[in-house]
């Protein structure tokens, strides 16, 4: 059942991987649990939630919670209210979505609110049975607070970001730093967007340290940044989600959000997809980003502002700057 799903979603089937979702809801003999541990909890039972207050938890990784914000606005055209209790890192940026009413951090016990219903934010979309053109919703869909300081990268060249690792919990979204020095060709610069990179690495790569902890603030530097360059991390879904160009690296049994075959994504507009064909060679993936890499840095860097601005511009109206700053 399991795989049928991820075929399903692969292939962008949602209303047969809705069925599939339905006919697991409807096997579930047990009352709905509210203490416990988080992944242990399973509240919405299949449910309508009309005219409901609706708590939506995040307890899975910050890049789903980026990817499924989407969803948030079509859930509150029902609802009667939506909380969203979240990872604390991306309150500035889930409390700004649409849709949501309150946004609260998330902690082990139960949220400080009142709520009818208890759904995990990756069950929305089966709750509201959405489709393709929900799904290929156009970004940006997030809004970044505003800086006191603006955030600038050198504009002289192609401005690149790199992301190599997820960190040690899955070691086949690794790539070792040293392959990535045959990305630093001419026309580009090479920037780590890699938290606590040692500093032997950013030698080896070629790359200057531009990495930060705030999500809010690498979300600026994405709307800086000509491109990222990336293993399938959060920044490939923050990237999406603020419409910013993003080439993402995945290994050959990738994650089911990423189809099968291609090289675009329905849920992200804006991501290239280099994908392994060989379980564990990167060797050939950074060599098609290699090939790729000087036909992008050729494009006028007109061409890549005039995508940021068609992009994310909005995300950044509440911002007190706009565009690249030199």
């Amino acid at each position: 059942m399991a795989n049928d799903w991820v075929e399903a979603m692969r292939a962008g089937d949602f209303a047969r991987a809705w069925a599939i979702n339905d006919r697991d809801l409807a096997v579930l003999a047990y009352p709905p649990k509210h203490t416990g541990p988080r992944h242990l909890q399973r509240i919405w039972r299949g449910e309508p939630l009309t005219d409901r207050h609706v708590l939506v938890r995040c307890y899975h990784g910050l890049g789903d919670t980026l990817q499924f914000l989407r969803f948030m606005q079509p859930l509150r055209d029902l609802a009667r209210s939506v909380t969203v209790w979240c990872q604390a890192g991306l309150l500035p940026l889930v409390e700004r979505t649409t849709g949501v009413d309150r946004a609260l951090a998330l902690h082990e016990g139960t949220p400080e609110t009142d709520f009818e219903v208890d759904i995990e934010i990756m069950e929305v979309p089966h709750a509201l049975k959405v489709g393709r053109e929900q799904v290929e919703m156009p970004a940006p869909y997030l809004t970044l607070p505003a800086r006191s300081t603006p955030v600038s990268v050198d504009g002289e060249v192609l401005a690149v970001g790199l992301v190599w690792e997820v960190g040690q919990w899955d070691k086949r979204r690794a790539i070792a730093p040293a392959m990535l020095r045959h990305l630093a060709v001419p026309g580009v610069a090479l920037h780590s967007l890699q938290r606590d990179a040692p500093a032997e690495d950013l030698i080896r790569i070629g790359a200057c340290d531009i990495s930060t902890p705030d999500i809010p603030t690498l979300g600026h530097l994405l709307c800086q940044l000509d491109l990222a360059i990336c293993v399938d991390t959060m920044v490939a879904h923050l990237a999406g989600a603020l419409g910013c160009e993003a080439w993402v690296l995945l290994h050959a049994d990738c994650d089911w959000r990423w189809p099968s075959s291609g090289c675009r994504s329905l849920w992200y507009p804006s991501l290239r997809l280099f994908r392994q064909k060989a379980a564990g060679d990167w060797g050939a993936v950074i060599s098609e980003v290699a090939e790729a890499l000087p036909g992008r840095a050729n494009c006028s860097k007109g061409w890549s502002h005039k995508y940021r601005q068609a992009g994310t511009t909005a995300a950044l109206a509440d911002s007190n700057w706009a565009g690249r700053a030199l």
